[in-house]
């Protein structure tokens, strides 16, 4: 009997030991003064310059969020992971954040191949997953309906090849249009596609349509194949770094008609590949411009210039935008409980950024307006305004 209530005795003794133990780990946590935020972005590799753009956006609104006191009275403390511009490298990335960082929710990728790739990572784990420049249509919603714990702050593919395709129908008076598209990316087909749609619907004309693959570097038997045949424009919705490429050999062999574009073009590397003087008559959808004066967007471009010493672009801007954001469906949550931030994010209407008044729908994507900027010697000339 004696070892018998030893071993009873014991055994309370362990589970209280336990308890007392896990009860601590819970204060631990609950007391924490800081909140994680994952960074999952292209940091190296093909598309670094979006990656890195949208990071330093994101860390410079931390950062001011942080100097204003934080979020729920706790500082932001961003786990900054770099995908290589591979979806693979990002679905591990995302696993790490979520599984071993446990952190609260994971920006990026930048891109919609790799951000669709982490997706199932969220979900499993019910964390949300934040992106501000996958425009792909089916990011956030397919045949399987609305992907409950992904989110994106920018319009998507069907409008801005629709706004595209109004652009030069309505003011270029485009009749006909070449499309050279990258039919290896699902943004470049998106746009294709939307663009071909609503440029025929309204009366113009495909006169062919083109593909190349990411990577390729040698763009002149597309080109000249085209210069003979008569048309308006060229439509690119490819990525700057084979859109560059194409404009420069397309000038070079004297086809001077105007050439537009998607939000891919936006990157300083565009005018080194393509050269200055061969980006003129070049037209392309984008999140912000720089060109419109008012106190928020002056207000970022000096914090900016002043923590980077260089001008920011639209990642940059999404990325600061996606910073506060996020911070303020956490202020809005009241918890770090994911859950409850997953319900905030839906909830989201008229929130004020610097790339607009972001409002996020029932299929989790952002209802927003586009911004139509002209290139003329390689530098914003003008930008327009397009609603939804």
């Amino acid at each position: 009997m004696i070892n018998k209530a030893k071993k009873i005795f014991a055994f309370f003794l362990m589970v209280s030991m336990v308890a007392v133990f896990f009860a601590g780990c819970t204060v631990s946590q609950s007391s924490s003064n800081e909140i994680k935020i994952g960074l999952n972005y292209e940091l190296s590799g093909k598309v670094a310059s979006y990656g890195n753009s949208s990071v330093d956006g994101i860390l410079l609104a931390f950062e001011k969020i942080n100097e204003a006191g934080g979020v729920l009275g706790k500082k932001i403390n961003p786990i900054k992971m770099d995908n290589k511009s591979d979806s693979a490298e990002a679905t591990s990335v995302a696993t790490r954040l979520a599984t071993q960082e446990k952190v609260v929710a994971i920006l990026g990728p930048a891109t919609s191949g790799a951000f669709k790739a982490t997706i199932p990572v969220a979900t499993k784990n019910k964390i949300p997953v934040l992106s501000a420049s996958t425009t792909a249509d089916d990011v956030t919603v397919d045949e399987n309906g609305v992907k409950e714990f992904a989110f994106k702050i920018c319009f998507n593919d069907n409008f801005q090849g629709t706004v595209m395709a109004k652009f030069a129908l309505e003011k270029l008076n485009a009749k006909s249009a070449v499309i050279i598209f990258d039919n290896s990316s699902d943004y470049s087909i998106g746009l294709s596609k939307s663009f071909k749609e609503t440029f025929t619907n309204g009366g113009g004309k495909i006169v062919t349509e083109e593909a190349y693959v990411a990577g390729d570097t040698d763009f002149n038997a597309i080109l000249t194949k085209i210069k003979s045949m008569d048309f308006d424009i060229i439509y690119i919705p490819g990525y700057y770094e084979e859109v560059g490429l194409i404009i420069k050999q397309a000038r070079a062999l004297e086809i001077n008609v105007p050439v537009l574009g998607g939000d891919g073009f936006d990157s300083p590397q565009l005018a080194e590949l393509a050269g200055k003087e061969a980006l003129n008559q070049v037209y392309f959808s984008n999140h912000y411009s720089s060109l419109y004066e008012n106190p928020k967007v002056t207000d970022f471009i000096e914090s900016f210039k002043a923590k980077y010493n260089k001008e920011p672009d639209a990642f940059a801007a999404l990325g600061y935008d996606l910073g506060y954001f996020i911070a303020d469906a956490i202020q809005r949550a009241g918890t770090t409980d994911t859950v409850k931030i997953k319900d905030a994010l839906e909830a989201t209407q008229n929130f004020e950024g610097v790339t607009g008044t972001i409002s996020i729908d029932e299929n989790h994507n952002a209802v927003k307006s586009a911004i139509i900027i002209e290139l003329k010697d390689g530098e914003q000339a003008s930008a327009i305004k397009y609603d939804p």
